[in-house]
Order: C-alpha cells, then sequence, then structure tokens
C-alpha cells in the first residue's frame, strides 16, 4: 500500500502493549491520523486494562480522542490477519510472536517507558504521557515515511 505522500505502508498494522490501555491505542490512533485512509491499524493486550484519564488527556493535546477505546486482548481481535506487529512491551513481543510464528506477520518491538511508573505530582505524570506519544508519534513518522526507490 501506499501513504499519502508515497510512503510503502502495509496494509494492516497492530499495536500491542500489555493491558491495551495507554501505549498501543496512543500508537494505534497516532497511526489513524496519519495512515488510516491508506491502511487498516488495530490495537490489542495481553489483558484488558482500564481507560487512563491521564492518556485520555495527552491524547486529546493533539486532536485525537480515544476516551471511548475499548480495550481487548489478542483473543478478541475480530481479524487476526495484520501485515505488521508493533509491540511495546516485552510480554507482549514474546504474546506476538507466538502468534505470527506460523504466518507471514513482521513483528517489531518498539520499547516504550510505562507512563503509569512515573510518579509525582499531576504535571510531572502528565509530562510522561506526553512523552510517551510524542515518542510514539516520531516513531510512527520514521518508521513509516520510507518512500519507495525511485523506478529507473
Amino acid at each position: 500500500m501506499r501513504g499519502p505522500n508515497g510512503e510503502d505502508l502495509p496494509g494492516a498494522v497492530l499495536f500491542c502493549c500489555n493491558q491495551n490501555a495507554i501505549r498501543s491505542p496512543m500508537a494505534a490512533a497516532l497511526f489513524k491520523q496519519l495512515y488510516g485512509k491508506f491502511a487498516y491499524v488495530d490495537s490489542a493486550g495481553l489483558r484488558p486494562g482500564e481507560s487512563d484519564p491521564f492518556a485520555v488527556e495527552a491524547m486529546r493535546e493533539v486532536g485525537l480522542d480515544i476516551a471511548s477505546h475499548h480495550a481487548k486482548t489478542f483473543e478478541e481481535l475480530h481479524d487476526g490477519s495484520f501485515d505488521l506487529i508493533v509491540t511495546l512491551t516485552p510480554e507482549s513481543h514474546h504474546r506476538a510472536l507466538e502468534m505470527a510464528r506460523d504466518q507471514a506477520i513482521a513483528v517489531e518491538y518498539w520499547p516504550i517507558l510505562d507512563p503509569t511508573a512515573v510518579m509525582g505530582n499531576r504535571e510531572q505524570r502528565i509530562a510522561a504521557y506526553r512523552a510517551v506519544r510524542d515518542e510514539l508519534a516520531r516513531r510512527i513518522r520514521e518508521r513509516f515515511a520510507t518512500r519507495p526507490a525511485p523506478q529507473a
């Protein structure tokens, strides 16, 4: 598939983390904002988590609404045919490798900080979520901005 600027995109991407409540829904929303008209995107976790108000706020700051995101597990995915799985935690990486074992699915590991591990006042905590959002946005742009080589 080709993206809006000629990017070489996979047809379907899955972002996954442990609870599908913060990192993977943030990544899916960011990817969808950039490439949603050109590629399918979904997110999943090892177990379902609760909506996180800091994640919702951090995404709202960049014009994305994940407040209605429903956390789901790998087993709850409606479609298991992905071209690329991007894992954001070591645990989800192991699960994705199992899922991809008998299929032609590429799996990439992007280690992303768990913002819930950051303690402090409200501003320090939301800053951690913003950092995660910004790191995911940077990685998505870098990873999927690859243009195909010009034809001779």
